[in-house]
């Protein structure tokens, strides 16, 4: 017994009058070459969308004064035109494709043979889901970080070029890795990995698992409006199947309100990995080698240190407009196309059986 054929057994246990919930597809019903295609385009579209907020969130959370969002968007459009809310786009998007086809294969391999083991094992099937879910998310995130760490380091940098040290110069992507390479080693290209698996890791679990629960909570809500408008038991034993624009708007407001869970707990860990991963220890240096001594990044003590002397500790949650906004648009915009995508790429024969 499979976690699909679970969910679809449980769906009528929702509270409230029988909901038909369509079943997961998962790894096996996939046609992986259409998968990896067209969520190549799907997310690089979504991407280039999201970009200008991500871009809003490093500045906010680098600079050393509090500005507001709005604040900072004007003066990077008024100094830099609208491509300054577009720097580093290029290497970002370069990065983006293969640590996405990482995430997304880690992902449903382990919510398969996470939610399988699960069911086998005798576990409630929502147990089972946000088990699967909480661990799919948590692989995702490692595989994933395997390649946007330096994807991250480099994109950054560009980001927030010239409002640290104004001596500070990279051409392009790849000028700034040939820098970073030269200023501290491959090693600066990982900088900020461990945290990045520390934010990162928990960030998706967390979020995984809030919006396993989350759907299902929705799921039951609508069951019960169902129940309370035909006069508590009309309806019983009638089932409701949703259509797909419903389905959509279920997974969309489950999947913002995961987003804005995991934007709090996670705010001060990116704000911190964020510093360490733009900020050079030394302070300073020149203009052909990007700043900075060989090695001389902050540490994690150093960062917290500097950040709490700059605005006490809710100086850790700098960014937390844009990052919640961003987490919430990113996840509403992210599983719907993530879902939109499972279906595209379902092999209709087995998902039909």
């Amino acid at each position: 017994m499979n976690l699909r054929t679970a969910e679809e057994d449980e769906s009528a246990s929702v509270s409230g009058r029988e909901i038909d919930v369509p079943g997961e597809i998962e790894w096996q019903m996939l046609n992986k070459w259409k998968f990896f295609i067209h969520g190549a385009a799907l997310f690089s579209g979504l991407s280039a969308v999201l970009y200008p907020v991500v871009v809003l969130k490093t500045r906010q959370q680098v600079g050393q004064c509090r500005v507001s969002c709005v604040g900072t968007a004007a003066s990077i459009v008024k100094s830099e035109g609208i491509r300054g809310l577009y720097r580093g786009f290029g290497t970002s998007l370069t990065g983006t494709i293969p640590a996405r086809a990482l995430y997304m294969a880690a992902l449903e391999v382990t919510k398969s043979e996470v939610g399988g083991l699960a069911v086998r094992l005798g576990c409630p099937e929502a147990t089972a889901a946000a088990a699967a879910n909480a661990v799919g998310g948590l692989s995702a995130a490692v595989a994933a970080q395997l390649v946007w760490t330096p994807v991250d380091v480099v994109s950054q940098r560009l980001m927030v070029c010239n409002v640290n040290d104004p001596n500070c110069r990279y051409v392009n992507g790849i000028d700034a890795c040939k820098k970073i390479v030269r200023n501290d080693g491959v090693r600066g290209l990982y900088r900020g990995f461990g945290i990045s698996i520390l934010t990162y890791a928990p960030s998706n679990a967390v979020w995984w698992a809030s919006y396993s629960v989350a759907q299902r909570a929705v799921w039951g809500g609508i069951g019960c409006y169902y129940s309370r408008r035909d006069g508590g038991g009309g309806g019983e034993g009638v089932g409701i199947r949703p259509d797909s624009k419903t389905v959509m708007a279920v997974q969309g407001v489950s999947a913002a309100m995961a987003g804005g869970v995991s934007a709090l707990i996670t705010t001060p860990m990116d704000t911190i990995k964020t510093r360490m991963q733009v900020l050079d220890g030394g302070g300073g240096g020149d203009e052909n080698n990007g700043g900075g001594k060989r090695g001389g990044g902050p540490s994690f003590g150093q960062t917290v240190r500097s950040l709490v002397k700059e605005g006490g500790w809710m100086a850790c949650y700098r960014g937390l407009g844009p990052r919640w906004a961003s987490m919430s648009i990113s996840a509403t915009t992210m599983i719907t196309t993530y879902e939109f995508l499972k279906r595209v790429s379902a092999k209709t024969q087995e998902v039909l059986t």
